[in-house]
């Protein structure tokens, strides 16, 4: 039996945690993890005790909907409501960070980036660069 690589068990599971996702346009999962434990998890969705898109549609600014929380700031959301610190993890995450997300895990203390597809930003790119926060593109059988 072939254990599967860290990176891959916590992709796995982002995935799983994106099932849970209420945008019937995209559904994002995203984990935080240190010491090769988790921390925190997050999927696209309404503010809490808000409806759903699912319930009652996108609100579609642009071709964006901003009726959802994004998986990723979920994450340090849930974070912030457990008081637990997330200086020096890791977030991986089902698609690559938009820039907003982008910024707030460069605050939030986060290291390391471990995306599975590309939802590509220069200029998230460039912050995550600049701010020495590795951005890894995960494919199955890497480590």
């Amino acid at each position: 039996m072939e254990r599967p690589s860290w990176d891959e068990y916590f992709i796995d599971i982002a995935f799983e945690v994106a099932k849970r996702s209420t945008c019937p346009r995209l559904q994002v999962g995203a984990i935080l993890v240190r010491d090769r434990r988790i921390l925190t998890t997050g999927y696209n969705g309404s503010p809490a005790g808000t409806k759903h898109c699912t319930e009652v549609g996108c609100k579609m600014v642009g071709d964006h909907c901003i009726r959802t929380v994004h998986a990723e700031q979920n994450t340090v959301i849930q974070a912030a409501l457990h008081g637990v610190s997330t200086q020096g993890s890791t977030l991986y995450t089902t698609h690559e960070p938009c820039q907003i997300c982008t910024k707030i895990l460069i605050n939030a203390g986060v290291v390391r980036i471990v995306f599975a597809n590309n939802y590509p930003n220069e200029f998230a790119r460039q912050l995550l660069a600049e701010a020495g926060v590795a951005l890894v593109k995960f494919e199955k059988g890497e480590g």
